[in-house]
């Protein structure tokens, strides 16, 4: 092996624990968590993110701790902790600071270890401020006492076909020698092989692109959207003809939030700002994706002639099949539509409930229950898509509106009094 005894993968959220895992098949790793009822979740057998099943988990191997001291003297260390926006939509790096720090107060200079970022950030983080950062703390020269890589995360929550052991991941290090190291590390738990970036700040700017060009398209859609509502054109009726075309790209409307798609052009926005460069398109497609919410509430409040209605909201996290509520743009149709006087119920089916009692004051409910004026399919779970038109028309009051958000209910034959809508 290049150099490759043990490993410390830092925050076992979506991203970590799927890369903890999947190399501790192959090395010795011990996964680092702050959160001790994370911890102690994993080692009973149980992930809540609902990207390792408790079979896995049970036979791995992979160590768990919240003790920073289990962490000393590591070969590689792999950070894989949030990197979010603050409330002026600018880059957070609280924790990938914090991590940082940790490393430099149990790393062995003697060993000169790697630290990989796979967090999400701007080109020159990892070796400008991160990289800097382990100097000061530690009191240690770069290339000497320790070394930098980076590999962009591409977890995509929920998605089954582009895990970890499919996916091609991309390398960068400051030198060869830790190029290569990288190489064999992931090389080794992944069929896709690697793919060498030419440099760090060159596999830093690609991950931030590659979710900026989906919100883009993304907000495109969604202005698309806004336009066609205007003459009573539905947006999926458009889509399901241009995908007729080889070359269309068929990128849908929505409600875009998550740690990905939701923060990630902010990043790419701020070394543009830091560099004297407006970065116009990245902005103004970030700016129609977080208004999405807000004029869908409006729309669906002139609908109901401006008077205060009993409505029912499905769906709360951010996406369809994943209980990860971070950033979700569902809660934007709760605040609106509450401020327009209406009486708002919701429901998800995976959300964890404490978490929404705690960040939100939301408790959700069981559809079915009560009859609604509107009923919002905001979110696109398999328990929503699976719905019948008898389980639809159960939900809506006489002359009730069905606001189908996702196109998941286009086929369905509802009572001729439902008032129908969608994008």
């Amino acid at each position: 092996m290049n150099n490759i005894g043990k490993i410390v993968v830092i925050g076992l959220g979506y991203v970590g624990l799927p890369v903890a895992v999947a190399l501790a098949r192959k090395y010795e790793v011990v996964g680092f968590d702050i959160d001790s009822s994370r911890i102690a979740e994993l080692r009973a057998g149980h992930d809540r993110t609902r990207e390792i099943d408790g079979n896995a988990l049970a036979v791995s191997t992979l160590g768990l701790t919240e003790t920073p001291a289990d962490c000393r003297a590591a070969d590689i260390y792999i950070v894989t902790v949030p990197t979010p926006v603050d409330d002026a939509n600018q880059p957070d790096l609280t924790a990938i600071l914090s991590a940082t720090r940790m490393i430099a107060a149990v790393m062995d200079p003697a060993k000169r270890p790697t630290t990989i970022y796979e967090s999400t950030v701007y080109p020159g983080v990892t070796e400008d401020i991160c990289g800097g950062e382990l100097e000061r703390v530690g009191n240690y020269q770069r290339g000497r006492d320790f070394r930098l890589g980076y590999s962009p995360e591409r977890i995509n929550p929920g998605d089954r076909t582009h895990s970890i052991d499919t996916i091609t991941k991309v390398i960068a290090a400051e030198d060869a020698e830790v190029l290569e190291q990288m190489a064999e590390l992931y090389g080794s738990i992944t069929s896709g092989g690697v793919f060498r970036a030419a440099s760090i700040k060159a596999a830093e700017a690609a991950k931030a692109i590659e979710n900026a060009q989906r919100d883009i398209n993304i907000a495109f859609m969604n202005e698309v959207a806004q336009i066609l509502s205007k003459i009573h054109v539905s947006v999926w009726d458009v889509l399901a003809a241009a995908r007729t075309k080889w070359n269309f790209l068929p990128f849908e409307p929505g409600l875009v939030g998550g740690h990905c798609i939701g923060v990630d052009p902010y990043y790419l926005s701020h070394l543009a700002q830091q560099l004297g460069h407006d970065p116009r398109v990245i902005l103004s497609g970030r700016q129609t994706n977080d208004d999405m919410g807000g004029w869908i509430a409006d729309t669906l409040h002139q609908l109901l002639d401006g008077n205060a209605r009993r409505v029912l909201i499905l769906g709360l996290t951010f996406k369809e099949d994943v209980p990860d509520l971070r950033n979700s743009r569902a809660f934007d149709l709760v605040t609106r539509l509450r401020e327009l006087g209406h009486r708002v119920d919701v429901a998800d089916p995976l959300a964890d409930q404490a978490e929404l009692q705690r960040e939100h004051q939301l408790s959700v409910m069981e559809p079915g229950t009560k009859r609604y004026d509107l009923v919002i399919g905001a979110v696109a779970h398999s328990q929503y898509r699976a719905y019948t038109s008898a389980e639809l028309d159960n939900l809506l009051d006489e002359d009730g509106i069905l606001a189908d958000l996702k196109g998941m209910w286009r086929d369905r034959q509802l009572k001729a009094s439902v008032v129908r809508w969608s994008l």
